[in-house]
């Protein structure tokens, strides 16, 4: 008994020595890891089609939608031709545009006349398409079981205007191992969206861990193959951050471990424009916990 005790105190002090190393070298390796993702962060979140470039969200009605800027358009957009053209929404789902003659527009690039459209909900492993006219484009969107215009522009007040991101800072504390328990099979979860619906989500597992004594448990959901995605809100949210929701993502458990870095959690687009259709942290992943790390709230927010 006494051998094997010393036993299991030397294999700690090894596996002590093994995370002592892993730790220093995520110490040292971490500011530049931080920083890399928070300006890659912001290269996607600035970029012409970003979310920043949102200019618009136009629900299509069954039948025909004449869309243009000009105001005896059934969807009024903010710019653009005055008649762009037509967006037939069909009984059975199918979308098709016909395209005014001097609206200038493209359709997937290609200068076409009529053509039908695939919304992102029925683009498979391929995009959705994508109508555009100077440095405004729209693709078709469908949210529970309807159908909307998203509608860009790369000159977009909410682009050309903005403030920058702002962060917590960096601390390498809140790079979290956390234990990973799985689910078997897949719970279910349900999350709301900004638009009042409720979509129920298969959960693979939860991630468990502790901070200053007290035990937390947050419930991703697997959109990736390769990735777990986790809505997530704390007690800084609608103060210090946004107050809807922030985002985490994180690898996949490895030795039923995985690593949460809330250094990483930020702003869904929804803290930036009107016109995304972000989802709301679930109960269950609201922690009465103030994470003081990642992304603050937009100081340009709508």
């Amino acid at each position: 008994m006494l051998r094997t005790a010393a036993l299991a105190f030397a294999l700690s002090l090894g596996v002590a020595n093994v995370q002592a190393q892993t730790n220093a070298a995520v110490a040292t390796d971490f500011p530049q890891q931080n920083s890399h993702w928070q300006q890659t962060r912001l290269a996607s979140l600035t970029a012409p089609n970003g979310w920043l470039s949102l200019i618009g969200l136009e629900w299509l009605k069954e039948g025909a939608n004449r869309v243009g800027s000009a105001a005896d358009n059934d969807i009024v957009l903010k710019a653009g031709p005055a008649h762009l053209g037509v967006v037939t929404l069909s009984k059975d789902g199918s979308l098709h545009i016909v395209l005014d003659k001097n609206s200038g527009a493209t359709v997937d690039g290609k200068l076409v006349h009529e053509t039908a459209l695939v919304d992102d909900a029925h683009a498979g492993a391929g995009a959705p398409s994508v109508v555009a006219f100077g440095s405004v484009s729209f693709l078709v969107i469908e949210r529970d079981g309807r159908k909307a215009l998203r509608v860009k522009d790369s000159d977009a007040e909410t682009r050309t205007h903005f403030l920058g991101l702002d962060y917590y800072p960096a601390d390498p504390s809140w790079r979290i191992v956390a234990d990973w328990v799985p689910f078997n099979p897949p719970h279910e979860l349900e999350i709301g969206s900004v638009l009042g619906t409720i979509n129920k989500e298969k959960v693979p597992g939860k991630a468990v861990f502790q901070r200053d004594g007290h035990t937390y448990e947050l419930m991703p959901i697997q959109e990736e193959p390769d990735s777990l995605f986790f809505v997530i809100a704390d007690r800084t949210s609608g103060k210090e951050t946004y107050g809807a929701a922030r985002f985490l993502y994180a690898d996949l458990p490895k030795d039923g471990k995985v690593v949460l870095d809330f250094n990483r959690a930020y702003n869904p687009p929804c803290a930036f424009t009107p016109y995304a259709t972000c989802p709301l942290a679930p109960p269950e992943n609201r922690m009465d916990l103030a994470v003081t790390a990642g992304e603050k709230k937009y100081r340009g927010g709508h």
